[in-house]
């Protein structure tokens, strides 16, 4: 496994044995009200470059706002989020689109597939590609050939996340059309398309079945392993949260009561009272 995965409860941060990996991805202090409603409550949270974290908790505990948060949907009410690119320097990610943020290098999947469903598989990963394009609206309309040439270096890139994923005999096919499963592994390939640092996986194996489920893993093991994309999952599948994981964050009513490695978590009473139950 990767040399360093931290996720933090608090405002200090303790690095795996084996320590030297920088942070990618940091928020402190980040809070959500939506009206009188406090979503999110200082939470901090730290990923490392190279690490597979897991965010886990009971519906409603502020998992997939802390993702919008992150990603420019739903700015935070109170506190700090930063990337910190290979690099170096420290981009505050409050106030920018979430095109920006994509072209930054985080990128998202959702809870809810939001595929173009009238568009070819192909077609939609090529869409996810073109915040590292240039072409602007007048070369679009131009068709001049930097364009042109352009296109076809994005439809190539897009035919290769295909192949990535285990979809490149469906390339041409409606999105609509392909089995739930491979629905999910199309919006994790338009996904990659935006070149990630870090990919956010809101319940990746939703809806999949064990076989679908072990194939998931293996692919987000060799996106780690093989591209160096970092990942944060959030997950309610336990068993492949456990075994995928290098450390987990437990996030409950908008806090972080928990964090530290899948055998640390699983042993937590906070997190066995909240969440895992009969699970654990």
């Amino acid at each position: 496994m990767s040399g360093t995965a931290v996720v933090s409860a608090g405002a200090q941060v303790v690095p795996r044995t084996g320590g030297g990996q920088r942070v990618l991805l940091e928020a402190r202090g980040v809070c959500k009200d939506f009206g009188g409603l406090r979503a999110l409550d200082e939470v901090d949270l730290q990923v490392f470059e190279g690490e597979i974290a897991a965010l886990i908790g009971p519906n409603g505990a502020g998992k997939t706002t802390l993702f919008n948060c992150l990603t420019g949907l739903a700015p935070p009410t109170a506190g700090e989020l930063h990337l910190l690119p290979p690099g170096g320097g420290r981009r505050s990610l409050r106030g920018l689109a979430p095109s920006r943020i994509a072209a930054l290098g985080l990128a998202r999947t959702f809870q809810n597939i939001r595929l173009f469903p009238a568009m070819s598989a192909l077609e939609n990963v090529m869409v996810g590609r073109h915040v590292r394009t240039r072409a602007g609206v007048l070369g679009a309309v131009l068709r001049d050939s930097r364009t042109l040439l352009e296109e076809r270096a994005t439809a190539a890139a897009a035919s290769a996340l295909l192949a990535r994923v285990g979809l490149a005999a469906v390339a041409g096919e409606p999105a609509s059309s392909l089995p739930y499963g491979l629905q999910r592994r199309l919006e994790i390939a338009r996904a990659l398309a935006t070149r990630p640092l870090l990919l956010l996986l809101d319940e990746p194996a939703a809806g999949m079945n064990p076989r679908e489920t072990a194939e998931l893993d293996e692919l987000i093991r060799r996106l780690r392993d093989e591209d160096g994309v970092a990942i944060l999952l959030i997950e309610h599948d336990m068993r492949l949260v456990m075994g995928l994981a290098e450390r987990i964050v437990v996030l409950d009513s908008g806090r972080v009561i928990a964090s530290g490695t899948p055998a640390q978590v699983r042993a937590d009473p906070k997190v066995v009272q909240a969440y895992l139950g009969a699970h654990a």
